[in-house]
């Protein structure tokens, strides 16, 4: 009687463990595309990324080079200091995109220019997302508005 109960008992086990596996597997799958990796201007740069790879980039845009009402393109530079990145997109940009200012966007690395499929501004006069910030410290360039550090 002993060991029917030990056999139902592994069976059990083994069962959750193939279980917890398969869900693992399945939440893995299914976020394969949802998910985006963040790269500072420099680093792709330095890394390109493949051109069928969907990453977010983020900086600031580049004093004088927002190029607007060259067809449906819009084109602008995103620095970090360290580096610039072409960027492309096609789009309405939101209303608080401006030059020096903080965005990121989301898209892929083709032929040395970042095609953007979508375009986040700052909301405030104060708001800069963390990974620019830190993009922004690691090649010295930021300054705390709040503390003019």
């Amino acid at each position: 009687m002993k060991s029917l109960k030990k056999t139902r008992r592994v069976q059990v086990i083994a069962i959750a463990a193939i279980a917890l596996v398969a869900a693992t597997a399945l939440i893995g799958y299914g976020m394969r595309d949802g998910i985006n990796f963040f790269r500072a201007p420099s680093q792709v740069l330095a890394e390109p990324p493949g051109p069928s790879e969907v990453f977010r980039i983020g900086g600031l845009v580049e004093s004088g080079s927002l190029k607007r009402g060259e067809g449906e393109v819009i084109r602008f530079n995103v620095t970090d200091g360290g580096g610039v990145v072409p960027v492309t997109y096609r789009g309405v940009l939101p209303d608080l995109f401006e030059e020096n200012q903080g965005m990121v966007g989301t898209g892929s690395y083709r032929d040395g220019v970042f095609e953007a499929t979508e375009i986040l501004a700052k909301h405030d006069e104060t708001y800069m997302p963390k990974e620019v910030i830190e993009a922004l410290k690691a090649q010295g360039v930021y300054v705390d508005p709040a503390n003019g550090s």
